[in-house]
Order: structure tokens, then sequence, then C-alpha cells
């Protein structure tokens, strides 16, 4: 095939769906942000949980590895306040002694030197065993997506045209590469600090306890007073960044819009127009974003405010304690560490449950795709033609994009090879349909499609469109080479004869008129070469994949009237010894074709040559003679 389908947004095309159908365009951590931004919410969270599970069982060590150095990270880390208490005890003691004039008393500087070392050697193997589990993580977390992201693109391209007819362009890159990209954060970053969060939490209140039941009572009992900071602020925040994504949303829309189409909108003076809507929606964007960053931003202070309250009764308390010899010094300061560290976890653990809400609403978006229903399977062992001949019959077809609305009801057309075809009528006359039912982008209902004899549907897909080469009103062409653009329509294809294709087509000359020749790089929207160009570009495409059968959407239509000339000229080259179908716009164009069908309401309702139509005086007559009755050429 010469012509893929496109997407939206293709190369120098205007947006349509696949053979000119109707497109769609795409839909238009700490404690600053405790609860994270607000995401969208799995309608099924535990079921989609379990199956995104199903992904991690392969990798049921690696998770166990994960989790066991992230236990001896944790607990390195965490013993470790308790023990540098020792060196502030014993030079408590050491300083004491001598004040007090106990005699030969000094600090023993070689028991704190081995607390020190001992310190040292914790906190090594802590990152030491961090290092591990974050590997190991990164490792599972891309692999599983690296599987889903296959999984992913398999179904893609086993989903029938219908989907993507019925999708927006941008909602499937949404759910194929942003969701994706949810996830795979969330594994690598957020599954890790939770397991990390939990352990953190519970050796702290452990260690604690040790220490001191009493001062871990009284932590505990400001614990309520955080929990409704954090809700009472979140849920005001929420509403915010809400808002903010919202608004950003729309800016982004309108900006893209106004600089996408910047030569319309100069043409008919909107840019006062257009800066006057950019205003107002920054101002909304500013009026959510501030709101929402200063209501988040107070949870700090706030918490601060808590916490200090909770160290003053510490500090009293524990000083009281120490005074009854019912706690060392160094034990105060080892709490006081831990206090500091009690709240971290916590508001992490916060901020992660959302992340994960807004993990399981991606993953859920993601196996909506896998779950889709796929074309219909194909035959194991596609018949293999005897001969390509081109000869093409249509038996009694019946089709409709809904069961219960039919397009097409008992279409009969015989088509022999070499014959052109041409395929008249108004629009949603069901001319794309008629090829892309052909080409088995739709299945028919009832009836047969049969091409030399073979009916298509024991072919297989691939070996079925590879007869068929395309050229479309719509140009698609990638950003990479003229020279690979024209290799598309066949891998194989040497330079020589993507050199020949390129003379037949006609494109040559002006290829070689560009400073870099047949290298000259084709950019994103393919703009550094006229329309005309880039339509002869595609006829040397489609040459080149020699095809047997060949479907011509009108090509000239948005160009000027010599390089139609080359366009026509080229045409007419690609058009030898093929069986064609061309779906015409003008209709001066098709007069001498063998057949022309002309379509109104999904069926064939005339068919014949040129002359044979205009003296029936039928429809065909009607909309031939509306075309020049205005003096336009359609």
């Amino acid at each position: 095939m010469s012509e893929s389908n496109k997407s939206q947004g293709n190369r120098g095309g205007s947006g349509r769906g696949p053979m000119g159908g109707p497109g769609r365009g795409p839909m238009g951590g700490g404690f600053g942000m405790p609860m994270g931004m607000p995401g969208q919410k799995a309608k099924d969270a535990k079921r989609t949980f379990r199956r995104l599970l199903g992904y991690l069982k392969p990798f049921r060590v690696q998770l166990l590895a994960v989790l066991f150095t992230a236990v001896l990270s944790t607990i390195f880390s965490i013993v470790s306040p308790k023990i540098m208490g020792k060196i502030t005890t014993k030079l408590f003691e050491g300083l004491m002694a001598k004040h007090n004039g106990v005699a030969g008393a000094a600090i023993d500087f070689p028991y704190i030197l081995n607390i020190v070392l001992t310190l040292i050697g914790l906190y090594i193997f802590s990152s030491l065993f961090a290092y591990i589990q974050q590997y190991l993580m990164a490792g599972v977390a891309q692999k599983t997506v690296y599987n889903l992201r296959k999984e992913v693109n398999g179904k893609l391209s086993r989903l029938p045209l219908k989907y993507f007819d019925s999708q927006t362009h941008g909602e499937i890159l949404s759910r194929a590469v942003n969701d994706m990209d949810n996830i795979s954060g969330t594994l690598q970053q957020s599954l890790t600090q939770v397991i990390t969060s939990v352990i953190t939490l519970i050796g702290i209140i452990v260690m604690m306890l040790t220490i001191s039941p009493l001062l871990t009572l009284i932590l505990v009992l400001t614990l309520p007073l955080s929990f409704l900071v954090i809700r009472a602020i979140a849920s005001r925040s929420q509403t915010y960044f809400m808002g903010q994504q919202k608004a950003l949303g729309e800016l982004n829309g309108h900006v893209e819009e106004m600089y996408t189409g910047h030569k319309i909108v100069k043409a008919f003076g909107f840019e006062k127009k257009s800066v006057h809507k950019f205003d107002s929606i920054n101002d909304r964007l500013y009026e959510s974003g501030w709101r929402a960053q200063f209501v988040s931003g107070i949870m700090m202070p706030l918490m601060t405010v808590i916490n200090n309250i909770g160290y003053v009764f510490i500090c009293v308390v524990g000083g009281v304690l120490m005074t009854k010899r019912m706690i060392e010094i160094g034990d105060i300061q080892a709490f006081i560490q831990y206090a500091r560290q009690f709240s971290m976890p916590i508001v992490q653990t916060a901020n992660i449950a959302n992340i994960i809400q807004s993990t399981l609403a991606s993953s859920e978006r993601v196996f909506e795709i896998l779950d889709e229903q796929e074309e219909i399977p194909e035959a194991v062992e596609g018949i293999a033609m005897s001969g390509q001949q081109g000869n093409v019959r249509f038996e009694n077809v019946s089709f409709g994009y809904k069961e219960d609305a039919v397009l097409i009801q008992n279409m009969n057309i015989d088509v022999k090879q070499g014959q052109t075809i041409a395929i008249v009528g108004p629009t949603g006359a069901g001319k794309t349909t008629l090829v892309n039912l052909l080409m088995r982008f739709y299945e028919i209902n009832e009836g047969a499609i049969t091409i030399d004899g073979t009916n298509i549907t024991g072919m297989k897909r691939g070996q079925l469109r590879r007869l068929f080469g395309m050229v479309l009103q719509d140009t698609w062409l990638f950003n990479g080479t003229i020279r690979d653009n024209i290799g598309y329509g066949r891998m194989d294809a040497t330079d020589a004869e993507i050199i020949e294709a390129a003379q037949a087509a006609q494109a040559d000359h002006f290829i070689r008129t560009l400073p870099d020749g047949y290298d000259t790089v084709l950019n994103e929207e393919a703009s550094n070469i006229s329309q005309g160009q880039k339509q002869l570009l595609t006829i040397a495409r489609a040459i080149l994949a020699d095809p047997t059968i060949l479907i011509l959407d009108e090509a000239t239509s948005s160009v000027d009237t010599r390089t139609e000339i080359y366009i026509q000229k080229a045409m007419r080259q690609l058009m030898q010894g093929r069986t064609n179908f061309v779906i015409a716009h003008r209709l001066s164009t098709i007069r001498d074709a063998d057949l022309i069908l002309v379509m109104n309401n999904g069926s064939v309702i005339e068919q014949g040559n040129h002359e044979e139509l205009l003296a029936r005086g039928g429809f065909y007559a009607e909309l031939y003679n509306s075309q020049f009755s205005d003096g336009s050429v359609a």
C-alpha cells in the first residue's frame, strides 16, 4: 500500500479519517501538595488493581528482594538516632562527672569513636540496600511497562478501523502514551515509597516505644489534629487544583489552535479576540493556580505548629523523666529525632494514595483498549492467489456501520482487469465506504467480495492490502528524507528503483532542484515543499509499490493548473495496466472512465460510461450539469 491509514494531524493532510472519512481532533509531593494532583478515579479500582498485579506476578522474586532490601535499608536508617543518642549520653555523663569533681573523670572518646564508626557503617549499608532496592524496582517497572506497551501496540494493530473512527486520536494517544507513563512512574517511584513509608512508620513507632511508651502516647495524641488539618486542606486544595487543570487544558487548546491556524487568525483580523480569550483563560488559570498553591502551601506551617506543640510536651515530660532517672538525655534527643521523622511517612503515604488512585484510573483506561473487540480473526492460512489480474466483484453486498442502520444494500458490481472505475455521488453516498469494504477496513454484513475469484475473507489482511496502492486527496508524508518517503511504498526498493519511480511520477526534476535532492529531510508537517510536490511524492510511492489495484481520491483539488497537469500525467502513468478505483469529486476528470458508478444513500443507482449516463438524463446528468451551471469546476 502506498498510503497507510492516516492519523489525525497527518503531515500535509487535513486531519480527516482513513480514506477521507470523518476524522476527529484531539480532545480539546511533599508538604506543598499533600494529596497530590487530583486525578480521575477508576470505575472499578479493586478489579483494576488485581489485574495490574497480574502483570507484576512474573517478577515475584525481584519484588520480594525489593521488600527485603527496603526493610534492611529502613532498619539501618531507623536505629541510627538511638545509637547517636548514646554519644550524647556518654558526653553528658563525662562532663557531669568532671563538673562534680569525680576522681579520674573523663570523656570516653574511644567509646564515642566506636559508635561513630558504627553509624558510618550503618549509613553505608542503608545507602547500599536503598540503591539495590531502586535498581531492582527500576528493572521490574520498566519490564512490566515494556510488556504492557507491547501488548497495547499489538492490540491497536488488531483493532478494526471503526474503533479509530469512534475514538478521538488524541484520546487514543493519551491512553497509549500519557497513561502508560503514569503507570511507569508509579511503579518506579511510588511503589517503593509506599513500602519504605510503611516500614519507616512501623519502625519509628517500635523505636519510640522502646525509649518511652509515655512520650510515644503524647506524640500519638497529636495525630488526630494532624489528620484533621490534612483532610481539611486537601479537600479545599483539590477543588482549586481541578480548576487549575481545567483552565490549563483550555489554555493549551487555545494556544495550539491559534498558533496552528495563525494565518487564518491574521487573515480574518482575529488577533484581538484571540488575545482577549487568552487573557480571560489565563486570568482564570492564575486565580485557580494561586489559590491552589496558597491553600496547599499552608499545610507545612500548620503541620509545623502541630509538631512543635508535640515537641514542647515531649521536652517537658522528657525533662521530668530525666530528672527522675527514668530516661537518659541521649534517648530524649533520639526521641525528638524520631518525632520529627514521624509525620513524614504519614504525609508521603497520603500523597502517594492519591497518585496510586490516579494510576489505577490510567491502568483502567489502558485495559479498556486491551478489552476492545478485535477484528474478525484471519484465516489460519490465507488462500494463495494463483495470479494477480485485478478482477473485482461485489455480490449482493450489504453493510451498515450500525446493525440497525444499513448503508449499503444488495450491491452488485463486476469490475474487469485493467478497467478504470469512477465512483461518484453526493457527500455521504457511500463512496469511501465501498473502498473501505474492499480493503477489509470494515467487514460486510452479507454477501461476498472477490478478487480474481477469491473471497477476500479467506485472505490474510496483509496479503489482501498488498494488492492495493492508494493516492489520497490528503497526502501523508512522515518526518524523514524524500528517499525514505518514496521507499515507504516498498521497503526493499533500491535507490535506482526509487529514482525510476520518481521519474515516472514527474517528481525527479523538482527533487533534484532541492539543496539535498533525495536526501532532503521533510519537516514535521512537510511544509518545506508545496502541496503539489507532496502529491507527486505519494504518486511515486504508489508507482514503486507496483500494486495490482489502485485507489485514487481526487488529488488535484488543491493545486494550481500547471501542477495539476503534472499530477494528471503522473497518474495516467500510474494507472496503466491496473484496475483503478477513482473516487471522483471533479466529474470532468472521469469522462474517460470505463465504468462510472453513481452512488446515493449507499446504493449504486446508475452505472455506465460518461456518454451513456449523460444520455439517460438521470441523477448523474443532473449532478454533472450542476457543476458547470454556475461556472464552477466542482
